[in-house]
């Protein structure tokens, strides 16, 4: 490598609102002539995401950080510590221009060795309250880029950035005709999406399939179930398609959908928002999340975007609800969404991201 090329360090994993938005940095980091380096954990979904990319990929000791008392932090105390050690060496082996964190526990230890050899922090916060690993890392970061403009009121005044979601060209591109193509379905009666997420929502499938007669009645579903979780006796329903994931589809399907029903992920919601998309969200309760997703599904009710029910109460008699609450005000809902301005492209946060490093 010549010896004049710059690099950048990319972290954050655990989840995949953790590792994404650093993917789609990073063509255009390569683009600038910037090498990124990520670092993550050695089992983590950030390896499985970032492992067929072209970038080099650095494994890191890890441990889960609690918000509670439990046994297992003093076990995690040690990996964290180890962590901090192993990105150390990388760090100086790697020597980069900055560090660019998108949080999730295994940043921590690199946002902490990159502090100590003096190199440039930013990170980027995509949920409507900072998680716990961001919160720490933000004491030691140059500057937090948030997604949420209530987030600023979380954050130091003098760190926090607004940027918006992040705008992906190619899921505002889709075509109906495309749509309608690789469902086979028809524009003359309403189609629903259902997405649980990568893995997919045990609860959300469940509900699609065990109201699956009444639904498809009424209207035509598009079902985005998760890894491994296909159920062959449905594939027989001609109002009826699932899929474990779809990637350049999304956009087609997202088109022809009337409404989109899932979780309340930062990164999906604000998709469906930039695409006009009328939602009803599910998002994961409290004791399979930080309750993050709550607070995302409750501001987008508020604004306007979303219809929102508790997983605890998803019956068909909610459901049905919160669509005719839904059908009634479609228009008035897509005016709302209209109203929203704002938003990032990759390559916008990247030069961003170069110019503080230069100015700095």
């Amino acid at each position: 490598m010549e010896s004049s090329k710059r690099k950048v360090i990319l972290t954050g994993g655990g989840t995949v609102g953790h590792v994404m938005l650093n993917k789609l940095l990073i063509p255009s980091f390569l683009n600038n002539n910037v090498e990124p380096v990520y670092i993550g954990s050695k089992t983590g979904i950030e390896k499985e995401i970032i492992s067929p990319t072209s970038i080099r990929y650095c494994n890191i000791s890890s441990g889960k950080l609690r918000r509670y008392i439990s046994f297992e932090n003093l076990k995690d105390i040690f990996k964290v510590t180890k962590g901090i050690f192993d990105a150390r060496k990388i760090l100086k082996k790697e020597m980069p221009d900055l560090v660019f964190s998108k949080g999730g526990f295994v940043s921590v230890p690199v946002v902490l060795a990159a502090k100590s050899l003096k190199i440039p922090v930013y990170i980027h916060e995509s949920d409507l309250t900072p998680g716990l690993a961001n919160k720490i890392s933000t004491r030691f970061a140059t500057k937090c880029y948030v997604t949420f403009k209530k987030t600023m009121d979380y954050l130091p005044e003098n760190k926090a950035e607004y940027l918006g979601p992040v705008i992906r060209d190619e899921l505002l591109n889709g075509y109906s005709e495309k749509g309608y193509e690789l469902s086979g379905f028809k524009p003359e009666k309403p189609i629903l999406m259902f997405m649980g997420g990568s893995l997919g929502s045990k609860s959300i499938n469940r509900f699609v399939r065990e109201n699956i007669s009444v639904l498809t009645d009424e209207f035509q579903i598009i079902h985005l179930c998760g890894k491994d979780n296909i159920d062959e006796n449905l594939s027989h329903n001609e109002n009826y398609i699932q899929f474990e994931f779809v990637g350049d589809e999304l956009a087609h399907f997202i088109n022809i959908s009337d409404i989109v029903i899932g979780r309340s992920g930062s990164n999906a919601i604000y998709e469906l928002l930039l695409n006009q998309k009328p939602m009803i969200l599910i998002p994961l309760p409290l004791g399979q999340s930080r309750g993050d997703q709550l607070e995302n599904a409750r501001y987008f009710e508020e604004k306007g975007y979303a219809k929102v029910i508790q997983e605890e109460d998803l019956t068909l008699n909610n459901f049905n609800a919160a669509f005719n609450d839904i059908n009634e005000t479609r228009q008035d809902i897509i005016m709302t969404m209209k109203q929203f301005k704002g938003g990032f492209k990759p390559d916008t946060l990247v030069s961003k991201l170069l110019n503080e490093e230069e100015v700095e």
